[in-house]
């Protein structure tokens, strides 16, 4: 996968994972734009995940990671955007297949239910793991509703 600036947001219960993820990148020089929330006061996804996807849609960020509770809420959010395929993956296994198959170009982690050690290796496989196009490519070329493609 090619890095450009990696985008992040998160709500309230993805916070403390969002700031470690954080720690993570930059322990590997990768440089990030943090579109909030910046603290564990409760707050709503959309307010972050909408300009994080419109970022991307714009080429100024890719790829993006994204976390709240679940991780349900804000990956319906982003997936709203046409250019956006966000996969919510709670293993390395889910995660590998999300970017070799569906070329994800947002990860999507649940904040609440992964620890440290989890999230690892599940960012690891999100950023070496290539996409491997054929048959996918045509699959992923179908998802647009309005055939923009990001």
């Amino acid at each position: 996968m090619e890095v450009k600036t990696i985008g992040l947001c998160s709500d309230h219960a993805g916070f403390a994972l969002k700031e470690y993820v954080k720690s993570w990148l930059s322990a590997r020089g990768w440089g990030f734009v943090d579109f909030g929330t910046f603290s564990s006061q409760s707050c709503d996804y959309p307010d972050y995940a909408h300009p994080m996807a419109e970022a991307i849609e714009r080429g100024e960020v890719y790829p993006g990671i994204a976390i709240c509770g679940t991780g349900n809420g804000i990956a319906m959010t982003l997936n709203k955007h046409q250019g956006i395929r966000a996969a919510l993956c709670w293993k390395p296994e889910i995660c590998e297949l999300a970017r070799k198959h569906n070329d994800a170009n947002v990860l999507v982690l649940p904040g609440r239910h992964l620890t440290n050690v989890e999230a690892d290796a599940i960012l690891e496989v999100f950023f070496t793991a290539e996409f491997e196009g054929g048959r996918h490519e045509r699959r992923i070329n179908k998802i647009p509703v309005s055939g923009v493609q990001g």
